[in-house]
């Protein structure tokens, strides 16, 4: 594609301000071919488990399937990276979705892990080109209270209505790339 032709599929996008919330910019071609690794941590299983179902109805709302998406339980936030790259390097899934919860046990090991498994599950996506969405939360003033369990508790369900459309919009993105690679 020459700099013309992107400049005029760039003019010819619907333009963000007439989107409306949630809504994918592009409908998927092909919906059900698609394969998606969701990888969640078990620390704090409670609370980010609650993202998954709001994440598989936003998806099933764009015509994927709930067995097109693997399910990749991990110890923790900080196994993320490494089970994201093995899944990326097996050329089996076009997306992956990272869940986790690291939370801030009043010690810097709260900024170090936030730090290196965000900074890893970019550099998976960027090594693979496949990518990689993040619904790690690293919230700097969790405590083990009732109120912000709860908080949190309601909040992940938000967190995978998120992550679905951007899951779709990613979906959508990529394969306008690869078709425009191919014209």
């Amino acid at each position: 594609m020459n700099q013309t032709q992107a400049m005029q599929d760039v003019q010819t996008a619907t333009p963000l301000h007439e989107r409306r919330e949630g809504q994918h910019p592009t409908p998927l071609r092909n919906p059900t071919a698609l394969r998606i690794a969701y990888i969640e941590a078990s620390w704090h299983y409670d609370i980010v488990e609650r993202a998954r179902p709001a994440f598989v109805d936003k998806l099933s709302s764009a015509g994927i399937l709930e067995s097109q998406i693997n399910l990749y339980q991990v110890p923790g936030s900080l196994e993320i990276p490494l089970q994201a790259q093995l899944l990326a390097e097996s050329g089996d899934y076009d997306i992956i979705v990272a869940c986790g919860l690291i939370v801030d046990g009043g010690i810097y090991r709260h900024d170090f892990v936030a730090r290196t498994v965000i900074d890893a599950m970019m550099r998976v996506q960027l090594d693979t080109k496949v990518p990689v969405l993040s619904v790690v939360l690293t919230p700097h003033n969790f405590h083990e209270s009732s109120e912000h369990h709860d908080f949190f508790y309601d909040h992940f369900v938000k967190k995978g209505e998120e992550a679905g459309n951007a899951c779709l919009a990613t979906l959508g993105n990529m394969q306008n790339l690869k078709q425009q690679a191919s014209a």
